[in-house]
């Protein structure tokens, strides 16, 4: 059972294996909801990018994202910034192009247009933290920002792995995860008489 196990952990983990470009979406419910993505580096990199083009010229709602060090410690918050993949992004959209971070594990949020951050520590919170939710196609917004959508969309390049709880489709289902988990351990264990 326990070989089942690791075989299992060890394929989830190798998914997401490699300096590549991964992506995740969903939808917010309320205005102030904050969507946590972790990543991790396994070495220091000098291209990293992080970013969001889920604005869509006001389909969607205005992000605001922030970065931060596995401890909590806020590196940086940014409010606008399109340029990082002006390809897909358009104005609003946020994000982050660093051209040095240190091998380690990070935390980014999304929040909407004006959930900042409230200090230096992941602890302290964002601004609309101990409010009533208010469902967001209800939210009383600026007049700039009126009527748009829940939809997120997030892409990280130049990490090794990243996971997002918020991301369906990030969450294998638990019957494919069963299944999958059943098979690793058939072969384990037919291994196991073997050997």
């Amino acid at each position: 059972m326990k070989t089942g196990a690791v075989l299992l952990a060890g394929c989830l983990m190798a998914a997401n294996a490699g300096a590549a470009t991964i992506h995740f979406t969903g939808n917010i419910e309320y205005h102030n909801d904050v969507v946590y993505t972790y990543f991790t580096l396994d070495n220091d990199a000098d291209d990293v990018r992080i970013w969001t083009d889920s604005y869509q010229g006001g389909t969607n709602f205005d992000p605001i994202t922030a970065l931060w060090n596995a401890d909590g410690s806020l590196i940086d918050e940014n409010d606008d910034n399109s340029g990082i993949n002006p390809s897909t992004q358009t104005s609003y959209d946020s994000g982050f192009s660093l051209s040095s971070l240190a091998a380690g594990n990070y935390i980014f949020t999304i929040a909407t247009y004006n959930n900042a951050a409230q200090g230096n520590m992941l602890s302290d919170g964002f601004a609309y933290d101990g409010l009533d939710p208010i469902p967001l196609a209800e939210w009383d917004q600026p007049a700039s920002h009126e009527g748009m959508g829940p939809n997120w969309s997030l892409w990280l390049d130049g990490v090794d792995s990243a996971s997002n709880p918020d991301d369906a489709a990030s969450v294998p289902e638990p019957s494919s995860v069963a299944l999958l988990g059943l098979g690793l351990l058939g072969l384990g264990l037919r291994r196991a008489r073997r050997g």
